[in-house]
């Protein structure tokens, strides 16, 4: 195959290419980048493989950086962008499952491009557009199969991530899984555990955001992977098939709104939910919004109508519970509760027409606990469209609520 016109993405690392091919060495545009060209969608990182070691590769540009240069990686700035350039190389002795223990390099491309994962993903191109397929992947990008090169539990003892990103990238492109890869990932699930949780995160949060999620989570209960990941054991198996079909044919579009929904579909009360996303290690912003969502969801589902206050509190996150809402309800209008919100007469204490300090210096309180106290039974009373927000109002409110304290 070839391409007659490359994508500007490819032209603007040509120099690059143009440059190791012209010094006589092998170099080609590899991975992820040709895949996503050949199916038309948005292209990302530009990677580029060659057969010029680091030092020779170091030689021939002026603005290098060894991002990874004990496993043949260079990044070259020569062009005003950064390009990682990486040597064809052979590994073995993967003791941890992810890294290799030996990295040779090599002048052989077939040698490179046979230790990757997929079929799809050990495509190169060079700088005329002719594209190098060794191992069938054009078939299998035609096909829509997402398979191993080679032996797929040799290819998953070298890493065993790669197990979901077989299950990722058949969610996020619509793929089939072919069966041997298949067969592998269920035998060799239990390699999942000497993965860090952190880099399951990232595929796992990219499966559940896929435009085909549900058949991601199916295969992800098929196998058994699920069984080794914090908090989803076996007794969570029909939850998970259970999200999956209320996946079929919709998309979750955030990370938030991705794990309020798997959440959600867990029923996990507020403080199981926060644990749960502590043991994936997300950070305090994406637990904050996806506990606050839950809650609110958890409320909705067993009222029928929920107070000013519930909707105060969840604040921005609205969006977040409507799309889970559009996901697990039939028939959800999601404009009932974004009308709801938009008419609060406030949206965060800020916008409260008095202070504490203004409650100090009007002589109503003194700074301590019944301060606090009065805040909030004022802000609870504007929400609640009991009280106008009016600064005077307030200040007399706030002089009720102390009379009734010192009764």
């Amino acid at each position: 195959m070839h391409i007659e016109s490359l994508p500007s993405e490819f032209q603007k690392a040509l120099p690059i290419l143009t440059t190791i091919v012209e010094a006589g060495y092998e170099a080609y545009f590899v991975g992820g980048s040709v895949r996503d060209m050949l199916l038309g969608k948005a292209i990302h990182d530009v990677d580029i493989a060659t057969s010029a070691y680091p030092s020779e590769i170091k030689a021939l540009f002026e603005k290098t950086v060894d991002t990874g240069i004990e496993h043949g990686t260079v990044m070259v700035l020569d062009h005003g962008a950064g390009y990682e350039i990486t040597t064809f190389r052979t590994e073995s002795g993967y003791t941890d499952y992810r890294r290799p223990d030996e990295v040779i390099f090599v002048r052989d491309l077939r040698e490179d491009l046979k230790r990757r994962d997929f079929t799809i993903n050990a495509l190169a191109m060079n700088k005329t557009g002719e594209i190098i397929d060794l191992f069938d992947g054009l078939l299998d990008l035609d096909k829509k199969v997402i398979k191993a090169v080679g032996n797929p539990s040799e290819r998953f003892h070298e890493d065993a991530l790669r197990m979901m990103r077989a299950i990722r990238f058949s969610a996020q492109l619509d793929f089939v899984i072919e069966d041997k890869t298949l067969l592998a990932i269920n035998k060799e699930a239990p390699l999942l555990e000497k993965i860090a949780i952190e880099r399951i995160n990232v595929e796992f949060t990219k499966m559940l955001m896929g435009q085909a999620a549900a058949k991601g989570l199916f295969a992800f209960t098929k196998t058994g992977l699920y069984k080794y990941l914090p908090n989803i054991n076996i007794e969570r198996e029909l939850d998970l098939v259970a999200a999956g079909l209320a996946l079929k044919h919709k998309q979750l579009m955030t990370p938030a709104v991705a794990w309020t929904f798997l959440i959600v579909q867990l029923g996990l009360d507020d403080k199981r939910a926060k644990l749960f996303l502590k043991q994936w290690k997300h950070g305090n912003d994406l637990i904050n919004m996806v506990t606050s969502a839950n809650h609110f969801i958890r409320l909705y589902k067993r009222q029928t109508m929920v107070t000013n206050w519930d909707l105060y509190q969840l604040g921005n996150n609205v969006a977040i519970v409507n799309a889970v809402l559009a996901v697990i309800m039939e028939d959800f209008d999601e404009n009932e509760l974004n009308k709801r919100y938009d008419m609060l007469t406030i949206k965060t204490k800020r916008e409260l027409a008095i202070t504490g300090a203004a409650l100090i210096k009007s002589g109503v309180v003194k700074p301590g606990p019944l301060m606090g106290k009065i805040l909030l039974q004022l802000e609870q009373a504007v929400v609640a469209k009991t009280l106008d927000n009016n600064a005077a109002k307030l200040l007399a409110q706030a002089q009720v609520i102390v009379e009734g304290e010192s009764k």
